[in-house]
């Protein structure tokens, strides 16, 4: 009996994360619908090479990180670990593209609403924290309890943008903090069902939900500061 609630443990889990990865490629796809996927039905102005390049990468990480919760739950773990080398590779690319066009739309004069030399520091401190999360992951391949468990925060990190471009009124209302405020609740969320179902904490929810929440509440900071505009300024150069 206990080992068939075992198995069945096992399996609740492989489908919520299976099911966390797909709401994560739902709220991406939503997101950038007007301005990428689907561009062409709403009219939306060409992209810069370099967005074009971003979308592709981003996209090609939320797919991946999809796959490898399927193949998870199909318990292909042989697979998972040989896509892992692609997805690593593919990580760094987001970061490094990502922070690219971030620079890049500051100096074109993007931006939501705040000044666009303040408002870098938010693109920056999303794709930051996702590196740091996902690298942490990475490095606990090993421990596969701290390893998803930090892999799935990462996605949730990075799904800020996508978030903020989605069209509801009251969330555009409550501006950047509402943005970052519902992508906490997504980890929340997850972390709360978690716990429930083990009946404790894990560490690696534990640390990375705090790392995430404090690393927000920093860049805002950072991002009102007197200190970030001249190094802003040197990063658009």
């Amino acid at each position: 009996m206990a080992a068939i609630d075992g198995t069945a443990a096992r399996n609740a889990e492989r489908r919520f994360y299976g099911l966390a990865a797909l709401v994560a490629a739902l709220i991406a796809f939503a997101g950038f619908a007007r301005t990428y996927y689907l561009k062409g039905a709403f009219g939306s102005p060409a992209l810069p090479g370099l967005v074009h390049l971003h979308g592709i990468v981003m996209t090609a990480w939320i797919v991946l990180f999809a796959v490898q919760a399927s193949l998870v739950a199909a318990r292909r773990v042989d697979l998972h670990r040989k896509l892992g080398i692609a997805g690593a590779a593919l990580a760094a690319l987001v970061v490094i593209v990502g922070a690219a066009t971030a620079i890049e739309g500051a100096r074109r004069g993007v931006s939501p609403g705040p000044p666009p030399l303040v408002f870098l520091a938010i693109p920056l401190g999303v794709i930051l924290v996702y590196g740091a999360l996902v690298a942490a992951a990475i490095a606990n391949r090993r421990r596969p309890d701290w390893h998803k468990r930090l892999m799935l925060l990462g996605a949730i990190s990075v799904l800020t943008p996508a978030i903020a471009r989605i069209p509801i009124d009251a969330l555009h209302a409550g501006g950047i903090v509402a943005f970052l405020g519902v992508t906490d609740l997504l980890a929340i969320a997850c972390i709360a069902w978690d716990t429930a179902r083990n009946r404790r904490l894990h560490p690696a929810f534990a640390w990375g939900g705090i790392f995430l929440v404090l690393w927000q509440a920093g860049t805002l900071a950072v991002a009102q500061s007197a200190a970030w505009q001249p190094v802003a300024r040197w990063l658009v150069g």
